[in-house]
């Protein structure tokens, strides 16, 4: 009869990170990895009462109490189904395995139904917060079946990050719920990271800020409404300093890499019809960072006209207005697509307990989750986060300083692709007529696609060339 508590499948950063979190809270937990060497090096590296190396999958799995919780942390894709396959023969009808990678939701899915035909319990877990999450306490985001939910949520619970005494853990719904979750905070960390980079060229190149000026303007804005991880890290990064003194941001190459998360948000959102534009400008940000040779080649090729205007006594007050009235767009983004999904895939996401459990743990942690929270909880069926109260009154605050801040970085050839997707999202938002009424037109004059009338019930199609 098995003894362990849960087995851990997967011995690099995170998943060794995560056992040893188990560990530490009094799991007994079986340490398993296909390769033997890296099992090795993690108990020699990490010795600990709790946790127990295995270097055979029968054995392993022998280990383990029943129902069996095995816990997956492997690359996302065909490994997954790989180690699955050769898992599948040897487990039992009520074991539970978790995918806590970043597999795509769709796959994810569909290993539900598999699984589900063979009366084991699929789980896929969104884990948020890096190396140092999974150790000390990451965010976490279960989907799967709720009832099977019960054996495993003691153990996340305690592993979690805790916002207060509040585990930064909870249930979010069936099959891929959780890793569709978790998708969407990694589209929302895209927008939020490009949106900070581009605060960063605008103190930089517009403002003439030297590194130390700049680490001392993001450690200020950590210290008032923006405050986050994310700003928090930047003040860090930029007053590192190389072996010769220099910042050594300045010393890494501008080429940014992704691992398809962003990506997978933008597709799931123009499959869904929502407007993520920030998310995918972030993303094509990334692109085009990548592009190193033809960059260079251009700024040479071409002299476009800038003009070289008188900088406003308020421009940092309104870099950071900018800044913070783009996020709130950036957050009301990934909502809605939420709350797309929510009624696309049958999973009825709470929106305010989602807000909630990014608030320690995770990438995105911040202060302004506790307003989306507030939010969400005033109103559950809230249509779009800038109608709430709070966030409606700082958009109207804010949203001159964005366009003021955009007009200035046109004009001196700053590129902000997240910051002027943000207004074009609010200003698209609030506009009565957006152009849509012509295309509909056009449609209708080429492809006989009809319209609707303002002034009649009924669709219409006219013949526009007699």
């Amino acid at each position: 009869m098995g003894t362990m508590d849960i087995g851990m499948i997967g011995m690099g950063v995170m998943g060794s990170n995560l056992a040893l979190n188990m560990a530490d809270h009094g799991f007994q937990v079986a340490a398993y990895n296909w390769t033997s060497d890296l099992t090795e090096h993690v108990l020699k590296e990490h010795p600990h009462k709790n946790l127990h190396g295995f270097f055979s999958l029968k054995e392993f799995l022998d280990s383990l109490k029943r129902p069996r919780r095995i816990m997956l942390m492997i690359a996302a894709g065909s490994p997954v189904d790989s180690v699955l396959s050769e898992l599948v023969p040897l487990l039992e009808s009520g074991d539970i395995v978790i995918d806590g990678g970043n597999s795509f939701f769709k796959d994810t899915q569909r290993r539900s139904r598999d699984f589900e035909e063979k009366g084991i319990h699929y789980f896929g877990v969104g884990v948020s917060g890096g190396e140092s999450g999974a150790r000390k306490g990451p965010s976490l985001m279960p989907g799967g079946n709720k009832e099977a939910y019960e054996a495993v949520r003691p153990v996340f619970e305690a592993i979690a990050a805790k916002a207060g005494d509040d585990p930064c853990c909870a249930y979010i719904g069936t099959d891929g719920a959780g890793h569709y979750v978790k998708m969407v905070h990694n589209g929302i960390e895209y927008a939020d990271m490009q949106l900070i980079a581009e605060s960063y060229l605008l103190l930089k190149y517009i403002g003439g800020f030297s590194s130390e000026k700049l680490s001392e303007t993001y450690a200020q804005w950590n210290e008032g409404e923006l405050k986050s991880f994310l700003i928090g890290i930047t003040s860090t990064i930029l007053r590192t300093k190389d072996e010769d003194g220099r910042p050594l941001v300045d010393k890494i190459l501008d080429s940014a890499g992704q691992k398809g998360t962003g990506r997978w948000t933008s597709i799931a959102a123009l499959e869904q019809g929502v407007n993520v534009s920030m998310i995918t400008a972030a993303c094509n940000a990334r692109a085009m960072s990548n592009l190193m040779e033809e960059r260079m080649k251009a700024k040479r090729s071409f002299q476009t006209s800038m003009e070289d205007t008188a900088l406003p006594d308020n421009f940092v007050e309104m870099v950071r207005e900018s800044l913070y009235v783009a996020k709130i767009m950036a957050y009301a983004q990934g909502f809605s697509l939420y709350r797309s999904a929510s009624s696309t895939y049958g999973w009825c996401l709470d929106y305010g307990r989602i807000a909630s459990i990014f608030r320690a743990g995770c990438i995105i942690q911040a202060d302004f989750l506790g307003k989306i929270t507030e939010a969400y909880q005033k109103n559950p069926d809230l249509p779009n986060l800038m109608e709430d109260t709070y966030f409606r009154g700082n958009i109207a605050k804010y949203a001159k300083s964005l366009r003021r801040i955009l007009s200035l970085a046109m004009l001196r050839g700053i590129p902000v692709p997240a910051m002027a997707n943000a207004l074009s999202y609010l200003d698209s938002f609030c506009c009565e007529e957006i152009g849509a009424s012509l295309i509909q037109a056009q449609r209708d004059y080429f492809g006989a696609h009809t319209f609707r009338r303002k002034d009649k019930d009924g669709i219409f199609h006219h013949i526009w060339q007699k």
